[in-house]
């Protein structure tokens, strides 16, 4: 695949198409093995097919599932028209599939275990693991997705709260299908599901923030240029108490690099300070595109 025709599917290497796969069928167990059976309903396209399951038992959620999906991918492609990207088509197709396929290949009539809360755990944990992923990418598994690109388009509607507020009555309305408990753990879930999917999303993009106050500048400058292969920059400055020339170097390294450069600071200059700080996310060459 020439890098053209990657920059017009919007996937720009093979290893983002490897986080998208690993990412949708990540989202794509956590539904099978863990939501449909207990019947969680937290929101979205899989809650939507865990309730009209329930009203027609002869279709599966899966099943309902890759129906819905398709229609909003056809809406897409009329509606969205440019606006409407390949990692999505990818994604939704993906899930819609595997669930399909995991549904006849390892049939599940009841949960695996009788630990509900241990069974909501792991149906919030891989989707939200697998949608912070593709979050990171840009990229999503469709579904209400697309139904909010399309209210963006043509209302003035708070998409995120009109979201929210969607996802809150599906998971409550598990109450009426499945009783008062099955509802109360459905919208436990949706609740951790987005505190979960953020605290992944900066887990992923943590970095680390270096100052470092040196008499030893050109040393630690050539061991950040050429062993760890980042920049840096560096300002001369002057001690308060003691008026002794020094120099700041501050540079940002990812996480495993970090250490690296703490114990090299602290072998070459033992009096040097050094100012470690947990960004979330850095925009810029050598990281995240602009």
């Amino acid at each position: 695949m020439s890098e053209q025709k990657r920059s017009f599917l919007g996937i720009r290497s093979f290893k983002e198409l490897g986080l998208m796969t690993v990412g949708t069928l990540l989202v794509a167990f956590g539904v099978y093995f863990f939501k449909y059976p207990n019947n969680f309903t937290t929101g979205g396209v899989s809650g939507i097919s865990v309730l009209l399951g329930s009203i027609s038992p002869v279709i599966t959620p899966g099943t309902i599932m890759m129906v819905i999906n398709v229609v909003f991918l056809i809406l897409g492609f009329i509606i969205l028209d440019k606006g409407f990207g390949f990692k999505t088509v990818y994604c939704s197709l993906l899930l819609s599939g595997a669930v399909w396929v995991l549904e006849r290949i390892i049939p599940l009539p009841e949960p695996m275990t009788d630990q509900k809360f241990l069974e909501l755990t792991f149906s919030v944990l891989l989707p939200a693991i697998g949608s912070a992923i593709l979050f990171n990418i840009d990229a999503s598994t469709g579904g209400t997705d697309i139904a909010a690109m399309i209210l963006k388009k043509y209302t003035s509607l708070n998409i995120g709260n009109a979201l929210l507020a969607t996802d809150v009555v599906i998971a409550a309305s598990s109450t009426l299908f499945f009783g008062i408990e099955t509802g109360l753990y459905s919208v436990l879930g949706l609740a951790l599901k987005a505190v979960v999917v953020d605290y992944v999303i900066e887990s992923i993009n943590m970095q680390k923030s270096f100052t470092i106050i040196t008499q030893y500048p050109e040393e630690v400058k050539q061991f950040i240029t050429g062993e760890l292969h980042r920049g840096a920059t560096v300002w001369e400055a002057e001690g308060a108490y003691t008026g002794e020339k020094k120099w700041v170097i501050m540079t940002a390294l990812r996480r495993y690099q970090a250490n690296a450069l703490r114990k090299y600071v602290r072998e070459v200059d033992p009096q040097g300070f050094m100012f470690i700080s947990n960004i979330s996310d850095i925009i810029g060459k050598g990281f995240r595109g602009v």
